[in-house]
């Protein structure tokens, strides 16, 4: 997998709240990028599965969410796995972050991604060659 850009969880779901336009022009923005180059934008199942949780939040029906998630999976997905995990932790060590952010740092370097676009890190920060970057900003 050789991505430059990995997409976080928030950017996907903005791309579908109606509640906050100008953040939802910028991420269909993105995801529009990421379907037009196809495999040059990476996402997880760890994003996959926050994405689905949340669009039922957002009062998305189980069955449209499936199906939106369902469509992602041709963008090159980051698989869960023991490595994943254990590189989850090494990042979480490091740079002191939840276990959670820390498995999205670590799929963003899997996939290969030299930014990892999101709003729920400090923007500009690299972390060893993935830089986050708040595409709102």
């Amino acid at each position: 997998m050789s991505a430059t850009k990995f997409l976080d969880t928030n950017i996907l779901l903005y791309a579908y709240d109606l509640d906050a336009p100008a953040k939802r022009a910028v991420a269909l923005r993105l995801v529009e990028e990421g379907w037009f180059a196809l495999g040059e934008i990476a996402i997880s199942v760890q994003v996959l599965q926050e994405m689905h949780v949340n669009l039922g939040r957002q009062g998305v029906s189980q069955v449209e969410a499936t199906l939106i998630v369902r469509d992602f999976t041709a963008w090159p997905v980051v698989d869960y796995t023991l490595d994943l995990l254990q590189a989850g932790l090494d990042e979480q060590a490091r740079w002191k972050v939840s276990l959670w952010d820390a498995l999205i740092i670590a799929a963003a370097r899997t996939s290969g991604a030299s930014e990892l676009i999101t709003e729920d890190f400090n923007h500009g920060q690299d972390y060893d060659g993935v830089r986050a970057m708040n595409p709102f900003l």
